[in-house]
C-alpha cells in the first residue's frame, strides 16, 4: 500500500516536469522595433502561446524626399495572431503596405522582407504629331495672331470707307433737308416705270463701280462726264466742292416721291467720293447723247413737228413739276426756278427733259410753306440765271414766299426758251429759211449781263425778244408766239400755266412724226 503511493506520487512528479519542460520549450522571442514593450526602440519582445511574430513594410521618404521601405518589427498576441493580421497586406490600402509573420523560431521575423506593392504609375497620355501641347499653343497664338490682324484690317478698311463717303456731321444742321439723306450709302432709285417709284438707300459706294470716259460740259456748279457704269452710259455730275448745297438740294429733289417722269431727267444715284484732302460729289442720272437744248439748237434746225414734240414734251414736264399729287405718299409742288435752255436736255427721240434741281423748292400745301433748304434769306435773293430772270425778280417785287410766283417765274424762263426753239424753226416752202441759233436778249445786253442791265430792258423799257415776220406764214409757229407772249408777260397774274401751255399744244392738229433738217 505504501509502495503504490510513493510510486502515484513519483509518476505526478514527473508529469508536472515534463509539462514545464513543454512550456519552457514553447516560450519564444520575436525581434522588435518601433512596436517594443516598455517603450523600447528596439530588442526582442516575449510571443505568447497562439501569437506571431511580424514585420510591417511602408513607404518612408528620406531628406531628399525618395522613397524607400520603412519597416517595424514585433510580437502580436493570441488574439491578433490570425489571418485577418496576417493576411492584410492583400487588402488594398490607401497608403500601400504589407506584413509577413512567423513563429518558426526565436526573432524568425528579423528575416523578414515583407515589400508593400508599388504605386501604380500614372500613363503618359500619348500625343500625336498635332495633338502634342507645343503644337496646341503654337496652333492658338497663330489663330489668335491672325484673328487680331483680320480685326485691324477691318477697322482701317471701314475707317476708309468712311473716308470715301464722308459726309461733314454739321451738314444736317446746316441744311435740314439732308436729315433725310443717309450718310455712307448710295441712293438708288427703283421704279415701276409709272413715276411712283421711292428712292432707296443701297449700301454700295456707286463711285467705285463707274469708269469716267471724258467731260461733256461744263457749268456752274460743277462739270459732267460721260461715264460707264454696268456697261451702260450714265451721265456724272462732279460738283464743285464750293457747290455742297446745290448738290444736297438737288440729290433730296430726286428722292421725291412720284418725281420720277419721261421728261424729267432720269435720277440713278447720288454719291460722295475722297480723302482727307480732297472729296467730290457725285450726281449719277441719264446720259442723253444730243446734249443740252442750248448744245443742240447750235447744230440743227427743226421743222414745225419737231418743234411742237421738243416744246410739248418740256411742258409736261415743267407740269408735272408744278403739280401737287395727293395722296398717302403724294407729290408736292415744285418750282424749278433756273428754266433755260442748257438745264433742258434733248433725248434720242427729240423729246425733252428738264434738268438742275439745283435752286428748286417745294410746296406743301397744308402748311402753305416752300421748302427751301438754304433759309428765308436765300429765298429771298435773286435766284436762277440772269438772262432768263423775270421782272418781278429783276426789280424784287417777288413775294419770295408765294409758290405761285415761283411759278411764274418759271413759266417767264419758259417764253424765253420757247423763243429760243422757234428762232431754229424752218419756214417756207420751196425756199426754207431758219434764223441763227440766239440767246434771249442777245441784241440788247452783253454776253454776260449784271442786274442793272436786265432789269434796265427788262423791266424799264419793257422789252422782249422779236417775233419774226416769218412765223405769221406758220400756223404752228404764229400759235407759239401767241403762247410765248402770253408766257413772258410783265404781269405774272396773266401768265399761262404749264397745264395750260400743255393742253393747248396738245390741242394743236399736226403730224406727230418729227423730221429734222
Amino acid at each position: 500500500m505504501a509502495g503504490s503511493y510513493e510510486s502515484g506520487v513519483h509518476f505526478v512528479s514527473l508529469l508536472n516536469n515534463a509539462s514545464a519542460a513543454s512550456f519552457v520549450q514553447t516560450l519564444r522571442r520575436c525581434y522588435c522595433e518601433g512596436h517594443c514593450p516598455d517603450g523600447q526602440r528596439n530588442g526582442t519582445c516575449e510571443l505568447r502561446p497562439g501569437g506571431k511574430c511580424f514585420t510591417t513594410a511602408q513607404i518612408g521618404y528620406d531628406d531628399n524626399g525618395d522613397e524607400y521601405p520603412l519597416r517595424y518589427y514585433g510580437c502580436l498576441p493570441p488574439d491578433e495572431g490570425g489571418i485577418m493580421q496576417c493576411k492584410g497586406h492583400l487588402v488594398p490600402h490607401a497608403e500601400p503596405k504589407s506584413i509577413e509573420c512567423c513563429d518558426s523560431s526565436d526573432q524568425c521575423n528579423l528575416h523578414l522582407k515583407p515589400m508593400y506593392p508599388e504605386r501604380p504609375t500614372p500613363d503618359v497620355p500619348q500625343y500625336g504629331p498635332f495633338d502634342s501641347p507645343p503644337y496646341i499653343v503654337l496652333l492658338t497664338s497663330v489663330t489668335f495672331c491672325i484673328t487680331l490682324c483680320l480685326i485691324v484690317i477691318m477697322i482701317c478698311y471701314l475707317r476708309y470707307r468712311k473716308k470715301q463717303v464722308f459726309v461733314n456731321k454739321d451738314y444736317p444742321e446746316k441744311y435740314p433737308a439732308m436729315k433725310k439723306i443717309h450718310r455712307h450709302h448710295l441712293i438708288d432709285e427703283k421704279s415701276s416705270g409709272s413715276g411712283s417709284g421711292m428712292p432707296t438707300l443701297v449700301q454700295r459706294t456707286i463711285s467705285k463701280q463707274i469708269h469716267m470716259i471724258r467731260s461733256v460740259g461744263k457749268g456752274r456748279y460743277g462739270e459732267v462726264w460721260l461715264a460707264r457704269w454696268r456697261s451702260e452710259r450714265v451721265a456724272v455730275k462732279v460738283f464743285f466742292t464750293t457747290e455742297e448745297q446745290s448738290w444736297f438740294r438737288e440729290t433730296e429733289i430726286y428722292q421725291t416721291v412720284l418725281m420720277r417722269h419721261e421728261n424729267i431727267l432720269g435720277f440713278i444715284a447720288a454719291d460722295i467720293k475722297g480723302t482727307g484732302s480732297w472729296t467730290q460729289m457725285l450726281l449719277i442720272t441719264d446720259y442723253h447723247e444730243n446734249g443740252s437744248l442750248y448744245d443742240y439748237l447750235q447744230d440743227h434746225v427743226l421743222d414745225t413737228n419737231s418743234l411742237l414734240t421738243m416744246v410739248l414734251s418740256i411742258a409736261r414736264g415743267l407740269a408735272h413739276l408744278h403739280t401737287e399729287i395727293f395722296g398717302t405718299r403724294g407729290k408736292p409742288a415744285i418750282a424749278h426756278r433756273d428754266i433755260k435752255s442748257k438745264n433742258i436736255l434733248v433725248k434720242s427721240n427729240l423729246e425733252c427733259c428738264i434738268a438742275d434741281f439745283g435752286l428748286a423748292v417745294k410746296y406743301f400745301s397744308d402748311t402753305n410753306e416752300l421748302d427751301d433748304p438754304r433759309g428765308v434769306n436765300l429765298v429771298s435773293t435773286r435766284s436762277g440765271t440772269r438772262r432768263y430772270m423775270a421782272p418781278e425778280i429783276l426789280d424784287n417785287s417777288i413775294n419770295v414766299r408765294s409758290f405761285e410766283a415761283q411759278k411764274m417765274a418759271d413759266m417767264y424762263a419758259f417764253g424765253l426758251v420757247m423763243w429760243e426753239m422757234s428762232r431754229r424753226c424752218i419756214t417756207g416752202d420751196k425756199i426754207t429759211t431758219a434764223d441763227d441759233y440766239q440767246v434771249p436778249y442777245y441784241d440788247c445786253v452783253s454776253s454776260d449781263p449784271s442786274f442793272d442791265e436786265m432789269m434796265q430792258v427788262v423791266c424799264v423799257k419793257n422789252m422782249r425778244p422779236h417775233i419774226p415776220m416769218r412765223w405769221e406764214s406758220e400756223y404752228v409757229l404764229k400759235t407759239l408766239s401767241k403762247v410765248m407772249q402770253e408766257c413772258w408777260h410783265a404781269n405774272p397774274s396773266v401768265r399761262l400755266t404749264a397745264l395750260r401751255v400743255k393742253k393747248s399744244l396738245s390741242k394743236l392738229d399736226t403730224d406727230s412724226c418729227i423730221k429734222i433738217v
